[in-house]
């Protein structure tokens, strides 16, 4: 690879804390257009009408085919690959051998022998790495998203639709009813003449599907949604709104990559990795040990996810913390009103004040972790934060003490860095401490959103 790589990169800084902290890396972004209308009236779209999301653009996908495909995954994902036949998708959930998170992506299952990784490069890279050792008889073709892509179009096109009123819009846009699919299962429907993969899928708790298909049919079926949508309140959602849908939906998006440790795997790993991949770190948690960052996949809901019927790379770890009650649980924390507003109103003051509090995603750098405290001790982790029009209410998501995982438990939430950090976007500020509750994960649909 012609860029520094992340060996080479630690070597220079010194350690992973003070290299991920000042790399000029921003959080990811959604190369699409930022509001069709305004980003509160189409947060609100999923909830009440229907949404369109247009997905073709902000993810990498990764092409794996070959008669090992499936064990090279199985190897790599704490997942089960029992029943997981051509037509099904799911969540792949990939760990480091001392078991922390690498990340997640969609794996659709496509044809016998070739799958589609979807997701953050986090995961992607960890994939493409054990292919590129070798012993798989398996080949991957990368598809990058559209900030880095070289040239051209991507290969497919992806649109979801989620909202109330999604199903009615389907049959409107098919003129039949559409086939019963269960959750995270394929089928295929002909739109505007053209075939098209959907995947039953559900975001908030309500209903939609995700569409995807050659690029070139691309517009032809965007059109076809959208005429038939005029009358089901489809609305076009940008980038701005999009990038809030996971706090709603428990998602976290970027954990930070454990690959840092001493397990001769992942010094290979450091030394074929750009450092470009990585992505910085920002928020208020400021421990010098990079291990104090990293999460669990009990840590953020996938405990459930985890399957012992094979063996995958950190199965070890996983199975000793399995023993053990999970000593953090996933949850939402409603940040107080009054505190958010006094950390907003502090940049109409003599400064320096409050670090900027952006809208509606709050996140300022790729993997975004403050300090959670109780009565001034460190009991956990926000992550991913930012404003819900829905509910009128800046939220994060958190891993926190199990103890106080329960909803109305009061804890504060540390925002702005100490020191500041040389990222470009971190301005001069002080830190200030802002009171949070406990509410259930996932939070849009709290008492609707299908049990994982």
């Amino acid at each position: 690879m012609s860029t520094e790589s992340l060996a080479a990169a630690l070597a220079r800084a010194g350690s992973p804390v003070e290299l991920l902290r000042n790399l000029a890396f921003p959080p990811s972004t959604f190369p699409v257009r930022p509001e069709f209308t305004n980003w509160r009236s189409e947060q609100r779209s999923w909830l009440e009408t229907c949404a369109l999301l247009d997905q073709s653009h902000h993810m990498t996908d990764l092409f794996i085919e070959g008669p090992d495909a499936l064990r090279l995954l199985s190897d790599l994902a704490v997942n089960t690959f029992a029943n997981f036949g051509v037509g099904r998708a799911k969540q792949f959930v990939a760990v480091a051998p001392d078991g922390h998170l690498i990340g997640d992506a969609i794996l659709f299952h496509l044809e016998e022998e070739l799958f589609d990784l979807v997701g953050h490069p986090m995961v992607i890279d960890w994939v493409t790495f054990h292919v590129e050792r070798g012993g798989y008889d398996a080949k991957v073709e990368r598809d990058d998203n559209s900030i880095v892509r070289r040239s051209g179009p991507p290969r497919f096109y992806r649109y979801e639709l989620q909202g109330p009123t999604a199903p009615a819009l389907m049959e409107a846009v098919l003129g039949t009813t559409v086939p019963e699919v269960r959750f995270f299962s394929m089928t295929e429907f002909t739109v505007a003449g053209r075939r098209v993969h959907g995947l039953r899928h559900g975001m908030a708790g309500q209903p939609g599907f995700e569409l995807f298909g050659p690029w070139e049919d691309g517009e032809a079926v965007l059109d076809a949604l959208l005429r038939a949508g005029e009358d089901h309140g489809l609305v076009r959602v940008g980038s701005k709104a999009y990038s809030t849908a996971n706090l709603g939906s428990g998602w976290v998006p970027a954990p930070l990559p454990a690959v840092f440790g001493d397990d001769p795997l992942l010094a290979e790993y450091r030394d074929w990795l750009p450092v470009t991949s990585v992505g910085s770190l920002g928020g208020s948690l400021d421990s010098p040990d990079i291990a104090d960052y990293y999460l669990t996949p009990y840590d953020v809901g996938y405990g459930k996810t985890v399957k012992f019927d094979h063996d995958f790379v950190g199965r070890e770890a996983l199975e000793r913390l399995a023993e053990a009650a999970p000593p953090r649980t996933k949850v939402t924390l409603v940040w107080d009103a009054e505190d958010v507003t006094a950390a907003v109103g502090s940049l109409y003051r003599p400064g320096p004040g409050a670090k900027y509090i952006e809208m509606p995603k709050a996140r300022y750098a790729t993997h975004h972790e403050d300090v959670v405290l109780k009565d001034g001790q460190r009991v956990g982790i926000s992550l991913d934060c930012g404003y819900l029009a829905n509910e009128r209410e800046m939220v994060s998501l958190a891993t926190v003490d199990t103890a106080l995982a329960e909803p109305g438990t009061e804890v504060v939430v540390v925002w702005g860095e100490r020191p500041v950090s040389a990222k470009p976007a971190v301005e001069d500020h002080v830190q200030v401490e802002i009171r949070a509750t406990v509410a259930p994960c996932p939070y849009d649909a709290r008492d609707t959103y299908r049990s994982r």
